[in-house]
This record gives structure tokens, C-alpha cells and sequence, in this order.
């Protein structure tokens, strides 16, 4: 037929390939070639000078010149994906989490700091009754409401922004879930030392406790679900502890402990076996010396659990002792577990037996070869996914099925549960506009440099179809690729040397010639589509046992697609002003339904000059749903409408892949192939000849689709007054200093001390952090004697965010009132404050110690009672992780002094119990003293009880309180996430200015 001429083109471009790439004819073909020829064949041509090469396999790798403070810097860039299927289809919560804990393991491994995640996931319908669940399945509602609390505990305890997530519904995810994480990393090149390890090297085992938990999960992840799955398999899923992992990334990021490491891999999938088995071709491992959570494990389980948050790491012995010093410090159990030999053996001890002993020479075999036939079957007539038939041709009935559909409706009640601006780098909400309404295609971040700015930010974005797939998985294939790239023209960072990594996901193949025959055709698609942009997949993951007796996922390749962009270059997708241009640059297709890559490559670069003139103000790539899906959401963020002409029903719908909509201020400077369809307009009604549909209504139902499962907001009742004090300050600087010092405690679970550092040295004060360590008794006396001392020095005490006691009720911030409360660091505060003038923050998981200690309200440390106030669970009963509109309410505190009563700004929000609470007494006697701060306000400047502007239901809408001098100030807003080309598509002032006005405190300005 004709839609197997394009496979049968690109099956022979790929042996054209081989037979260039490869001398060696005898060499076994497998599936991987296929996945990889593209790279090596652009790598021979010269076309990947960027590609950063080394034995050392665990992400993608690319180099990049990073502008650092002015000047250019090599950075390594890794990516890397990660599924969990089956460990997320049994166990949701904790599947999920170490699907990100994996994913930022393998990055991290290669000394690069994982700074931005990326979630794509897959499920059947969610709304479906229980009573409707497969017997030996959990329900759909469980499984996609546990997985994403689940990942997004992860991420947000280890401060890990994930900057987009997408879920996508189709009855074949029924058979197993896709679980996705995708992570983005940098590290400078020079803090990156990778040689070949000696005989006499030393394998250390840092970071967390090994347990049975995993045993079997690498063979656990590839078996076919069935009906006892879930009794039987639960003990494969690992045990996620981000806290943990936070401590590695720290480690990492120190340069002189990241260049004493020669060979670093992370405990995945075989846990020592593999980790420290891999690291080297003769290895002597003691597996007595494996730290360990409880007593009770034999040689074989210390062997092959794949507890989480380790990492092997082989250094000289000379630097043993120096770096597990380094270890210690960050609160991180450190030991020698293995020394490299040159026996070309892999041993293994255990209670003083050897009880493995192998030659690497038979490892290297790799075992048995197996081979398979390969039949790829023909691609039918009957595909409805480019020509949709249309249901209604009613225009307003044609817009309500649109937003409708679950694959097009809005996911905002899933997206809000991940912690998206944390690490002060992320350009880009994951909904924007003045309404926070209109969701990005990608996520974009600035490279992370410690203590320095930079432009230079780096994009990710993915492409996939489902429906498309599972009629043709070539063209499945091919069009994953060609979305990522469109993502990345119309975020604006252009379709050339755009760098891939591939995720495959089929059915339980076995032996069967047909199966093994959609992931063959898939890949042949993407390869199709990599040598037309040039470009290729620098690595990818793969999982094979999507299947339940008869029901099997969709034939999946995700494409995920990573390019480096400058700041002033990325593009928001939100409609910004009325009477501007509607133009398509419509993607061709060719009969047999693939894409016309010359002149789509043509119109992206139309599309790219206009970028760089500023013409083009917002765009947004077409798929599914059509231009009409892409336009509806364009226009939510802004409440701007559109006025249409020139196109038909049938071309407003039709998923036309590699087409980009854009808003063009001036169209007479439009030239090549291209469409004007309509204009913005300043009503927000979308008309269409005679017809107008007022998009309020349709914004609503877009939202309603989902709410039941993933609820957008809570609202609560009654009325709040407008609070405010503006009688000014109580105290005033006693003493100025030059440069004032700020104390930051690093306690177990803290995760935004870095941010919040940054925030106080650009503000011209010197930061001093001091970790708190708990892991020894003799650690938590020299932390005390530690922070003690450094309190003794300084003018500001700084509690940052973080996950410290889990963040449950009365627990969050228990551990943090437990230090403040030993009787020296009390006496140390107290002089802080009262004897020495000094002024104190806590932010977030900060204001919650602070609360707990009594310190807000009251200004000092004691006990609490049944009158005292506290911050609960958020009254939409899951995490808050979005921007609020937030009033300054009093101008008592010097932490407030910058900025006016009445001053509103735009103020980042994570967390899962944010809700004050007081009694009315209480409240009464905060508002009268000027000791109510702040309030989350409408876009009016009222306080209220509406959950879209007082998202954690607030008593009061109280963001922030102070102490009755200003001394002290607790907020749940992340006014330290602020920076030149942060939250581009957020509407507003976001810089409350508060560092800089405890810092101009002491200098008496």
C-alpha cells in the first residue's frame, strides 16, 4: 500500500547507512543499531562536534559554551529518560518516585547537577467507576492519582523544579501505565575528571543504606503484568529517599570532591553487582563493608538490592580519607566497599567467604546470543487521526468537544502538584498568562551557576501520539520527532541541532515476528525523520512488557528533544494583545501521510527570522485537536479572543503535525508559505463568520473535564477585609556593617538554601551555610557547636524551604524547633534579637518552624497552647505548586520597608500545608499590632476565600506574618525565586524586594 513505501525507503536508507558506518558485515543486527546509526553516521560526517564521548554511558552528553557572567564557559549538558512502568502499576506512590530518583541518578552519576524534570506519563481513563476495575488491577483513579504524588514528592523534596508534565489517556494503557521521567543537568567540563581506574583505586559506597527493597526490580520491570502482579511483586519497587539524594547532589557540586573522582556509577538496576561490578575489568568487592538499614541480609541480597540514593565512586587511595571527609560533611555515610586489582575478575566476599569469582572476559560475551525474525506488516487504509471525521459542524458544539476531549482538556489540577520554580532557574511556568491559563509545550531553564548569572538556558521538549501510533507505529515514529523539534521552533529555539534521546514502550514481544515488527517500524520512522533535520537520538530507554492477557499499550516512541537558546530568544505561547495576525505555517504531507521535510525545514525558517525581529509574539504548535485546540488555549492565559476568516471546519481540526500558529504583530512582512486565518481581539469570545462563542464558558468546561480526579481549586466561604497597617517601623538599625552576615542552617530535608543564598549575596550580604548532620551523635554535637557559633557572628538567621519530618501536619519543621530549642542555640537566638539587633526569615517549611517555636507571633521561643496559631494542610487537600497574587498588608517589618501598603506581586508557591489558622481572638489582636504582612488578593487587590487567588484557603488570605517588631517575618511565598528571565509568562512585579531590605537594614540605608 502506499503508507509501506515510506518504510520501505527508510529500511533502505538505513542499510545504506550501515553499509557506510560498518566494516565489520558479520556484526548481529539488533533494534539498537537502528536507534543509533543516525548519531554515528552525523558524527562522521562531522555534524555533532558537541557531542561529549566517554566510556562513562549513564545520560546523554553534549557540550555547551555557557555565558558566565560575561564570559563563555564549557558546560556539559546531560539528559536523561526513565520509565517505571511496572513498579508504578503496583505500587503508584512509589513506583512514580524512584522513576525520578532513577532518572536523576544516572545525570548525577556524571558529577552534572540535575536542575529540571520533565513528566510524560500514560493511563487508561481515570474517571472510570471503580467497580469497573480488571480483576488483579488497581483502579485507573488510583494508579494516576498515587503515581503523581508520588513523583511529585520526589522532585519537590529534592528540589528538582519539573518544569512540564503531560498525561496522556488511551485505552491501551489499561494493559500498564507509562511512567516517564526525563531530567536536564549541567556541570562545568573542568570539574569533570573521567581516567581509567588503577589497580589499587578504592570504590567508595556513598550516600544511603541498603536494604531488600528492589531486590529483583530489573527483572521485575520487564515482566508481563498479570492478575497476581500485585500480591506478589510489591517487594521489587525500591524505597525513594529524595532528602538523601539531595545530599549527593550537594557533594557533587563541590568541585574538590567531583575531581577526586575517576569513575562514578549509580546503583540501578542490580544494585552492587552492577554498580561497582561495571566500574572496572578487576574488582575486589566486600560486601561486608556494605552499610545496611537493618540486620539480616546474606551476601546475595547486599548484592543485587537496588536501595536507593547510592553511588559507587572509585578515587586513588590517596584520596580516601580526604574524601570521605567531604562525604561527612554533607551529612553523607561514606566507606570503602571494593579495590580495583588486575586479576581480569570479578570477586565478590561475604562473612569472610568469597562467594562469587568470574572472569570479565566470559562478562564481556554478554551471554547468549538470541535472534528473532523481524515482519513488519503493511499499514491499512482507515486512519481517521489526520482527517478526524467531524461529529457536528455546529461551530460552538465543534469548540465544547474539543475542550472536552481528555487528551485536550486542561491538566492543571495534575500540573499544580509539582514544584516548577524551585532552584530559581526555570523560565517558564507551566501555565501562563495574566490568569495563569495557557500551558507551555516544553520547559526552558537557565544553566545553573553557582553564585553567577548567566543567558544561556537550555529547552526540552517531546513529541508523541498515541492514537497516531497505534495506527501506524512509522508514522508514530517519524512525527514524535518532528513534534519535539516544532516545540522548539515555536518556543523559539529553532529546529537545528536540536538533540535527541528516545523512550520505547511496546507489548510483551516474545518471539512473535509481527510484534517485534512496531517498535522496528517506529524506529525507522524516527531514523527518517533525524536525517531530514540532521539531527539524532544520543541515547534513549526502552521497556517491552506493556501487555495484560489481551489488552497492550499503544506502540510508543517518545521523542524528547533538548537545544541551548539565549534568554531573550525564548517565546511565551500566551496571546498578548488584540489586533494581531492569526498566521498558520502549515506543514505539507505527502500521500502517504508523510511530512514534506523541505518545506516544512523552509517554513521553520520563515518562522525563525521573524523570532529575531521580534514579529512574532506567541505561537504554539498544532497535534491534536487541531489549529482550533492550539488557538482555545493561546487565548486562556490572557483572556484575549479571536476573530476568524479564511478556514474551514475541517482545517481548524485536522491534527496537522509540524504546523506552528503564530501571533504576528506586523503581517506585512510575511513572505514564503503561510496562512492568515483571523486576528486576536480584545473580547474573549472566539467568532467564526456568524457564530461567536464566549470562551469564559468554554475555559470552564475545558476545566471542569479532569476536576473530579485532579481538582484546580477549593474555594471557602465568606467575606475578608482588606488589612492594613501603615504606622512604619519600631526599630531601627543600631549598628551598620559593610557587608551583613546571614546564617543559613542546612537541615535534613532543606532544599532551597542554595536559592536563598543567592537571593541575600546579590542583595550584598556574605552567606555562611552550616549543615546540620545527624547521622552520628558526635555530628549533631559539632552542629550545634557549628551553628551556635555562626549565629554568635551574624545579623540575619534565614530558615529556607524544604521537607523536613515529611511535611505532615504538626510535623513539618519539628526537627528544625528541636535544634532551635537546645538551650545554647535558644540563648544564641535570643542574644541574636534582642541584645544584638538582629531580624530573622523563614520561608515556607521556614515559617513553619518558625510557628512551631513560637517565634511568630509571640518574638520568642516557647511552648505553644490551644490558642496558638499553625499552618495546615492546603484546603484543596494535595500540594500547591503555582504563582499567587500576593499584598503587602503592613509596612511595620524593616522586611518590608522596600516596598508599599497595597503593592501587589506575583509570588511563587510549593507546598502541601500552607493554610493559616488562628483563632479569632488571635487574628484580631495581628491585625491591630500590623503583624499581618502579607495577603493573596484577586486580580482587584482583595483578599478572599476564592481558591484561584487563595490557593491553600488561607484564614484571612494571610501569606505572611511578622513578630510585634518586625523582627521576624514567616511567609509561604518564595519571594528568593526572582531573577533577570525568570517566569517570563507570568504577569507582574515578582521582587517584594525583602533581601535587600534586611541587608539595607544594617548597612542604614
Amino acid at each position: 500500500t502506499k503508507y509501506t513505501k515510506p518504510i520501505q525507503s527508510a529500511l533502505d536508507a538505513y542499510y545504506q547507512d550501515r553499509e557506510i558506518l560498518y566494516v565489520d558485515k558479520k556484526k548481529s543486527l539488533c533494534l539498537m543499531d537502528l536507534a543509533t546509526i543516525a548519531a554515528k553516521k552525523l558524527k562522521k560526517e562531522g555534524l555533532m562536534a558537541d557531542l561529549d564521548i566517554s566510556e562513562e554511558i549513564n545520560a546523554c552528553s553534549v557540550e555547551l559554551s555557557v555565558d558566565v557572567d560575561g564570559k563563555d564557559e564549557t558546560y556539559l549538558i546531560m539528559f536523561k529518560n526513565e520509565t517505571h512502568n511496572h513498579p508504578t502499576e503496583i505500587e503508584p506512590f512509589g513506583g512514580a518516585a524512584t522513576c525520578l530518583g532513577g532518572a536523576i541518578r544516572d545525570p548525577l552519576s556524571g558529577r552534572a547537577y540535575v536542575y529540571q524534570a520533565m513528566r510524560i506519563t500514560g493511563a487508561a481513563d481515570p474517571r472510570v467507576a471503580v467497580s469497573e476495575t480488571l480483576p488483579g488491577k488497581l483502579p485507573q483513579r488510583k494508579i494516576t492519582i498515587g503515581a503523581a504524588k508520588g513523583y511529585s514528592s520526589y522532585g519537590n523534596q529534592i528540589g528538582v523544579t519539573t518544569g512540564f508534565v503531560q498525561e496522556y489517556y488511551h485505552p491501551g494503557f489499561l494493559a500498564k501505565r507509562m511512567e516517564i521521567g526525563a531530567v536536564i543537568a549541567a556541570t562545568p567540563k573542568e570539574e569533570v575528571v573521567r581516567t581509567q581506574p588503577q589497580p589499587g583505586d578504592v570504590v567508595i559506597l556513598v550516600g544511603g543504606l541498603t536494604g531488600r527493597d528492589g531486590c529483583g526490580g530489573a527483572t521485575g520491570s520487564s515482566k508481563e503484568h498479570t492478575e497476581d502482579s500485585i500480591l506478589e511483586c510489591g517487594s521489587e519497587v525500591q524505597k525513594g529517599n529524595a532528602p538523601e539524594e539531595r545530599k549527593l547532589q550537594r557533594l557533587f557540586r563541590i568541585k574538590e570532591a567531583s575531581k577526586m573522582i575517576k569513575r562514578c556509577n549509580d546503583f540501578g538496576a542490580g544494585g552492587v553487582s552492577v554498580a561497582i561490578g561495571e566500574i572496572a575489568d578487576s574488582i575486589d568487592i566486600n560486601l561486608d563493608a556494605v552499610l545496611k538499614k537493618y540486620e539480616g541480609l546474606d551476601g546475595t541480597e547486599l548484592a543485587i538490592s537496588e536501595s536507593q540514593e547510592r553511588m559507587a565512586v572509585v578515587v586513588s587511595k590517596d584520596n580516601l580519607e580526604a574524601f570521605i571527609k567531604i562525604a561527612h560533611s554533607e551529612n553523607l555515610h561514606a566507606v570503602k566497599v571494593a579495590e580495583i586489582t588486575d586479576s581480569k575478575r570479578l570477586r565478590m566476599f561475604f562473612d569472610g567467604q568469597k562467594i562469587f569469582d568470574v572472569s570479565r572476559a566470559f562478562l564481556d560475551t554478554n551471554g547468549v546470543t538470541e535472534k528473532v525474525k523481524i515482519h513488519i506488516e503493511k499499514v491499512l487504509d482507515g486512519n481517521q487521526f489526520f482527517k478526524p471525521s467531524l461529529s457536528t459542524y455546529d461551530f460552538k458544539t465543534l469548540v465544547e468537544d474539543k475542550v472536552r476531549d481528555l487528551n485536550i482538556c486542561s491538566q492543571k489540577g495534575l500540573v499544580e502538584n509539582f514544584d516548577a520554580s524551585i532552584g530559581s532557574n526555570s523560565v517558564l511556568m507551566p501555565f501562563g498568562g495574566k490568569y495563569y491559563q495557557t500551558p507551555t509545550e516544553g520547559m526552558v531553564a537557565k544553566v545553573p551557576i553557582k553564585g553567577c548569572e548567566t543567558n544561556t538556558a537550555t529547552l526540552m521538549t517531546h513529541g508523541y501520539f498515541p492514537y497516531l501510533a497505534s495506527w501506524s507505529p512509522f508514522h508514530g515514529g517519524m512525527y514524535a520527532v518532528v513534534h519535539a523539534i516544532a516545540k522548539s521552533v515555536a518556543m523559539g529555539g529553532g529546529h537545528e541541532n536540536v538533540r535527541l534521546t528516545f523512550q520505547e514502550y511496546f507489548e510483551k514481544l516474545g518471539d512473535d515476528a509481527k510484534k517485534w515488527g512496531k517498535p522496528m517500524a517506529a524506529l525507522l520512522g524516527a531514523h527518517q525523520a533525524q536525517k531530514a533535520f540532521n539531527t539524532a537520538a544520543i541515547g534513549g530507554k526502552d521497556s517491552m512488557s506493556g501487555s495484560f492477557k489481551d489488552i497492550h499499550v499503544p506502540p510508543t516512541l517518545v521523542a524528547f528533544g533538548v537545544k541551548a537558546l539565549h534568554l531573550e530568544d525564548v517565546i511565551t505561547p500566551e496571546f498578548k494583545g488584540p489586533n494581531h495576525s492569526l498566521v498558520l505555517f502549515q506543514a505539507k504531507r505527502n500521500e502517504d501521510e508523510t511530512i514534506d521535510f523541505d518545506g516544512l525545514k523552509t517554513q521553520y525558517g520563515q518562522i525563525e527570522k521573524l523570532q529575531k525581529t521580534k514579529n512574532i509574539l506567541s505561537a504554539y504548535t498544532v497535534a491534536q485537536g487541531g489549529v482550533l485546540a492550539s488557538l482555545l488555549k493561546m487565548s486562556f492565559g490572557n483572556r484575549i479572543g479571536a476573530s476568524l476568516e479564511h478556514v474551514s471546519l475541517n482545517d481548524l481540526v485536522e491534527p496537522s503535525i509540524g504546523s506552528i500558529l503564530c501571533e504576528v504583530k506586523d503581517s506585512s512582512v510575511l513572505q514564503g508559505d503561510y496562512k492568515i486565518i483571523g486576528q486576536t481581539t480584545d473580547q474573549f469570545e472566539l467568532t467564526f463568520g456568524d457564530e461567536r462563542v464566549d470562551l469564559l464558558e468554554v475555559q470552564s468546561q475545558w476545566e471542569s473535564v479532569l476536576e473530579d480526579v485532579f481538582p484546580i481549586k477549593e474555594d471557602a466561604e465568606g467575606s475578608i477585609e482588606k488589612v492594613s497597617y501603615k504606622k512604619g517601623l519600631k526599630i531601627k538599625a543600631q549598628k551598620t556593617y559593610k557587608k551583613p552576615k546571614v546564617v543559613i542552617p542546612v537541615f535534613p530535608g532543606t532544599n532551597c538554601e542554595d536559592d536563598t543564598q543567592k537571593a541575600f549575596e546579590k542583595a550584598g550580604g556574605q552567606v555562611e551555610q552550616v549543615m546540620i548532620r545527624n547521622l552520628k551523635a558526635e555530628w549533631i554535637d559539632s552542629s550545634i557547636d557549628a551553628l551556635e557559633k555562626a549565629i554568635s557572628s551574624a545579623q540575619i538567621l534565614a530558615l529556607p524551604g524544604g521537607f523536613s519530618a515529611g511535611d505532615e501536619p504538626d510535623g513539618s519543621g519539628k526537627f528544625i524547633a528541636s535544634v532551635f530549642k537546645h538551650p545554647r542555640i535558644k540563648a544564641s537566638i535570643e542574644d541574636l534579637l534582642y541584645k544584638r539587633d538582629g531580624l530573622m526569615i523563614g520561608i515556607c517549611n521556614g515559617f513553619q518552624a518558625l510557628i512551631k517555636l513560637g517565634l511568630l507571633p509571640y518574638g520568642k521561643i516557647q511552648a505553644l497552647d490551644e490558642n496558638s496559631p499553625t499552618l495546615t494542610y492546603n484546603k484543596i487537600g494535595r500540594h500547591v505548586a503555582r504563582y499567587a497574587r500576593v499584598r503587602v498588608a503592613s509596612n511595620l517589618s524593616p522586611w518590608l520597608k522596600n516596598v508599599n501598603v497595597d503593592d501587589c506581586f506575583q509570588v511563587a508557591l510549593s507546598h502541601g500545608e500552607g493554610r493559616f489558622y488562628a483563632n479569632e481572638g488571635l487574628l484580631k489582636t495581628l491585625i491591630e499590632k500590623g503583624q499581618i504582612a502579607s495577603q493573596y488578593v484577586n486580580h482587584e487587590g482583595m483578599p478572599t476565600y476564592d481558591g484561584t487567588y487563595n490557593p491553600n484557603g488561607s484564614l484571612y488570605a494571610i501569606e505572611g506574618i511578622t513578630s510585634e517588631d518586625g523582627r521576624i517575618l514567616g511567609k509561604m511565598g518564595h519571594s528568593e525565586r526572582v531573577g533577570e528571565g525568570l517566569a517570563k509568562n507570568i504577569y507582574g512585579p515578582q521582587d517584594m524586594k525583602i533581601f535587600q531590605a534586611g541587608i539595607d537594614y544594617f548597612k542604614g540605608l
